[in-house]
C-alpha cells in the first residue's frame, strides 16, 4: 500500500543530506555505467573482429613462398621458395574432396597503367574465376572473370569501387571503357565492392594473362582456398587446422623445406584466427565485467555505510518511534524503502546516461576492432535488478540494527 508519509520521510531525509545523497548515487550511478560502456565496447571488439572476418570466406587458407631459414637435406638456408602452376595443380588434385573454391594469385609489378591521358597508380594481379569466393566481394556492375576468359587469354579487367569513383566518375559506368596497361588494351569488365576500401584500389586481371604477358613464366605468389562451411564452430576449426597442416606438408616437400622451418612456406588460416581472436573478446569481456561489477560493489558499500550514519543519526527518533508503538518491520521498512530509492534512481540513471551515450556515439565509432559499441538493454536492465537487490540487502543490515534499538539507551542518545 502506497504510503505518502513515508515518501515524506524519505524525501525530507535526501533534502537534509543532499550531498551525502548525490555522492552515495553517483558511486552507485558510476558503477552502472563503467559496467555498460565496458560491455558495450566489449561488444564492439566482437562487431569489429566479425567484419574483418568477413571480408575474407571465413573458411580461407592462404599459402605463400618464403626463404628457408634451416639447413635439409644438403640445401643451405636462405634459399627463396618459387610456387610454381604445378604446386597449385598438385594441391588442387591431392586435396579435391576438401576443397570448395581455389584459386591462385600473381602481382603483376613494374607496369604503366593509363586511362585517356592520364597515368593510374594501382596494383594489378592476376587470379583466376573463383577467386571473388575466396576474397568474398560481390559484384557492384557487370561480371567477374570467368573460365573462358581464362582459357582465352582474355585482355580484360575488373577494378575496385574506389578506382571507380577516382578514375570513371564521369561515365555512367566504367563497364565497356578500356585501360592500357604497359601498352596492351584491356577492356573493363566489371566492378566489385569490398568492405575495406583499401583492397577496392585493386585490379585484377586473368592470371593465364598475366602470367603470359607481364610475367613470363608459371610462378605464383599465392595460392588460396576455401573450405567447405561445416555448422559447429569447433568442427570447422579443426578441419581448417587438419587442412592447413597437410598443405604445408605437401609444400615443403615438394620443395625440399625442413619440416621445423616455418619461414620457407608460410600458410595462414583465417578459421584458426577467427578462433583467436575471439578468445581474446571473450576474455576480455569476462575482464570489463569483473571491473564493472567490482565497480558496482563499491557503491553497494557506500549505500550500506550511508544508511548506518542514517540509523545512527536517526537513533533518538527511532527510539521514540518505538515507544509509540511502532513495529520492528516499519522501522526496517523505513530504512530499506530509503536504501532501495537511492539506489534504484542511481542505477537507472547511469543506465540511461549509458545507454543514450552508446546509441548515439556507439555507431559513429569505427577504428581497427572496434565497431557500433552496444550492449543488449536486457542485460544491462537485469544488472540494474541486480543492484537494486544488492542495494536492499546491503541496507537490511542497518536496517536490522535500527530495529534492535533499545528505547531506553535511544532515548539517552545525544
Amino acid at each position: 500500500m502506497f504510503d505518502i508519509e513515508r515518501w515524506q520521510e524519505i524525501f525530507d531525509t535526501i533534502r537534509k543530506n543532499k550531498l551525502r545523497t548525490f555522492l552515495t548515487g553517483l558511486s552507485v550511478a558510476s558503477g552502472i555505467f563503467i559496467l555498460v560502456i565496458l560491455l558495450g565496447f566489449g561488444q564492439g571488439m566482437q562487431n569489429g573482429i566479425e567484419k574483418e572476418f568477413k571480408q575474407d570466406a571465413t573458411t580461407s587458407i592462404w599459402a605463400w613462398p618464403g626463404v628457408t631459414s634451416k639447413e635439409h637435406k644438403g640445401l643451405n638456408p636462405g634459399r627463396r621458395i618459387r610456387f610454381k602452376n604445378n604446386d597449385y595443380e598438385m594441391a588442387g588434385r591431392l586435396f579435391k574432396e576438401k576443397i570448395e573454391y581455389e584459386s591462385p594469385r600473381v602481382f603483376v609489378r613494374d607496369v604503366n597503367i593509363v586511362y585517356g591521358n592520364e597515368a593510374l597508380v594501382y596494383s594489378i594481379q592476376g587470379v583466376s574465376s573463383e577467386f571473388q569466393f575466396i576474397e568474398g566481394f560481390s559484384t557492384a556492375e557487370g561480371r567477374f572473370i570467368n573460365y573462358k576468359d581464362e582459357v582465352s587469354l582474355g585482355k580484360v579487367a575488373i577494378i575496385g569501387k574506389k578506382i571507380k569513383e577516382d578514375v570513371f566518375s564521369k561515365v555512367d559506368t566504367p563497364v565497356g571503357e578500356s585501360i592500357d596497361i604497359s601498352g596492351i588494351r584491356f577492356t573493363i569488365i566489371g566492378v566489385f565492392n569490398e568492405q575495406n576500401e583499401r583492397e577496392e584500389e585493386r585490379i585484377y586481371i586473368p592470371i593465364t594473362t598475366a602470367q603470359r604477358v607481364f610475367i613470363g613464366d608459371d610462378k605464383l605468389n599465392t595460392l588460396s582456398y576455401t573450405l567447405p562451411p561445416v555448422e559447429n564452430f569447433e568442427e570447422a576449426v579443426a578441419q581448417a587446422i587438419s587442412f592447413k597442416d597437410n598443405l604445408r606438408n605437401y609444400l615443403k616437400e615438394e620443395h625440399t623445406v625442413a619440416p621445423q622451418d616455418d619461414s620457407g612456406v608460410r600458410v595462414w588460416s583465417a578459421m584458426e584466427e577467427a578462433k583467436r581472436y575471439y578468445g581474446i573478446t571473450g576474455n576480455m569481456k569476462l575482464f570489463f565485467w569483473f571491473v564493472g561489477v567490482c565497480t558496482i560493489i563499491a557503491g553497494v558499500v557506500g549505500v550500506s555505510n550511508i544508511m548506518l550514519i542514517v540509523v545512527k543519526e536517526r537513533t533518538r527518533e527511532i527510539g521514540i518511534r518505538k515507544a509509540l508503538g511502532a513495529k520492528p518491520w516499519s522501522i526496517v521498512g523505513m530504512i530499506l524503502h530509503e536504501s532501495i530509492f537511492v539506489t534504484a534512481i542511481s542505477g537507472f540513471a547511469g543506465l540511461i546516461f549509458s545507454m543514450t551515450l552508446l546509441e548515439v556515439v556507439g555507431p559513429h565509432v569505427e577504428i581497427d576492432y572496434i565497431v557500433n559499441p552496444s550492449v543488449n538493454f536486457n542485460v544491462a536492465f537485469s544488472t540494474v535488478m541486480v543492484l537494486i537487490l544488492a542495494g536492499t540487502l546491503a541496507g537490511f543490515v542497518p536496517a536490522w540494527r535500527a530495529a534492535k534499538v533499545q528505547v531506553i539507551e535511544s532515548l539517552r542518545d545525544e
